[in-house]
């Protein structure tokens, strides 16, 4: 009598279990179709330690984050950037964010600025073989040397990242992202967007420029070389399609 009790017992108890393990995948699946932070968290406050706790928690960190990059999204400032960074430094949408964070800073640096140490193009002291202000007082003018054939078609580029001929006609540049993970990270983003717009980055080649900062190096992925009309038709192009670009300005490649 005893042992009929105790085996009663035991299948009231797995019954018990049975029927909670039920009810908490019935709970679950209502969750996920529902798919709100509202529903996620009302599924965690019923089962704090169930079977699916782990992936409550995740998914309603998901919707959270998406929620607020949307609304940096919305508001498209460099504040609201930051502020996003800030509350997810290591999160799904933390890459595009810093991508957008330093194109602010470069568009907002002026256009005829000249970056400290460094010199441009078009001034006489930068060009070889050209005296300056002093040495053409010292010394009479020399001759000036005819200038060097322009190289074959088919020589190698100067640099293995060299944009194509048809780009290279001008001085300005975009930059389309700022990577804090690495090159690699740079390289990966141009593959994709290659791939993705074939016909608006047709016939270009991509750099990547190192940028040392308070908070670690940027990896920058830039296209220079490019025409002004280019560069700009290319941003409003990729801007349409929700991808960061910015335009560069000539005194700023560096």
């Amino acid at each position: 009598m005893v042992m009929n009790k105790a085996v009663l017992s035991v299948c009231f108890a797995v019954l018990l279990g049975i029927g909670g393990c039920s009810r908490q995948q019935s709970d679950w699946e209502k969750t996920r179709a529902a798919n709100t932070t509202d529903s996620y968290e009302q599924f965690l406050r019923k089962y704090p330690s169930g079977e699916f706790t782990a992936q409550a928690q995740a998914r309603v960190k998901e919707l959270y984050e998406e929620r607020d990059w949307q609304k940096a999204r919305d508001a498209d400032t460099q504040e609201a950037y930051q502020a996003f960074l800030k509350q997810y430094p290591e999160g799904k949408w933390t890459e595009e964010a810093r991508i957008r964070v330093e194109n602010f800073t470069l568009a907002q640096a002026p256009s005829n600025a000249t970056p400290a140490g460094a010199e441009t193009a078009n001034t006489p002291a930068n060009i070889p073989g050209t005296p300056s202000a002093g040495d053409a007082a010292a010394r009479p003018p020399a001759a000036v040397p005819a200038p060097a054939a322009p190289p074959p078609k088919s020589a190698t580029p100067a640099t293995p990242t060299a944009v194509s001929s048809k780009a290279a006609r001008g001085s300005y540049g975009i930059q389309l992202g700022a990577f804090k993970s690495g090159a690699d990270a740079a390289n990966r983003r141009w593959a994709h967007l290659d791939k993705a717009y074939p016909k608006i980055l047709t016939g270009l080649s991509a750099t990547v420029a190192p940028k040392k900062g308070a908070s670690g190096t940027l990896y920058r992925l830039q296209v220079v070389g490019l025409t002004e009309k280019h560069a700009r038709a290319i941003c409003k192009s990729l801007t349409a399609k929700s991808q960061a670009c910015v335009l560069i300005h000539p005194a700023h490649h560096h």
